[in-house]
């Protein structure tokens, strides 16, 4: 089984991209999903760690394509997220990043753009939030302001296409390391 490199474990790639509506009577790959969700805890101290490994398997299955399997890892480390914290709000943007995608694949640009639009509305909330030193939590490793501007670009196009995705790690990889 192919194992993402930088992702602590034996996290195998999902055997197939589930796409609603296009793979026909075929279920996502929920035993390969449950792997990584059982590494989250039912709630995170004080913030979610930027290394933490179903984090940066979300991550990557975003950037592999896998846009629907990002999405159900994220919304697990989403709803162990402390309450009314900074890592909530980036991890809602990163969901919604993720379901835009997916979108554009199922070639629902309008769709896609409102998500986009949606995520960049989490990221401004996100900023005008005081920061509260975590160390190493996901905000304070993300760049933010990167992803914000590749919103904004993928917003000022008249029209997106399958091609117009963004990928969560390439940002991050662009910017410093997680």
């Amino acid at each position: 089984m192919n194992v993402p490199s930088h992702v602590d474990g034996q996290l195998p790639w999902p055997r197939w991209a589930y796409v609603p509506g296009e793979t026909g009577h075929v279920d996502a790959d929920y035993q390969t999903l449950d792997m990584a969700k059982a590494l989250v805890p039912p709630a995170f101290r004080g913030y979610v760690p930027a290394r933490h490994p179903a984090l940066r398997y979300g991550l990557a299955l975003n950037d592999r394509g896998y846009f629907w399997e990002s999405q159900e890892v994220l919304e697990a480390l989403w709803a162990g997220a402390p309450q009314g914290g900074r890592e909530r709000i980036l991890l809602r943007a990163c969901i919604h990043v993720a379901n835009a995608n997916l979108r554009l694949r199922m070639q629902k640009a309008h769709s896609a753009a409102r998500l986009f639009g949606d995520a960049l509305t989490e990221l401004r909330a996100l900023t005008s939030r005081k920061a509260a030193p975590a160390g190493d939590g996901f905000v304070e490793s993300f760049p933010v302001p990167a992803l914000a501007a590749s919103l904004q670009a993928k917003l000022g196009r008249a029209q997106l296409t399958k091609a117009d995705w963004i990928g969560l790690g390439a940002i991050v990889r662009s910017q410093a390391p997680l």
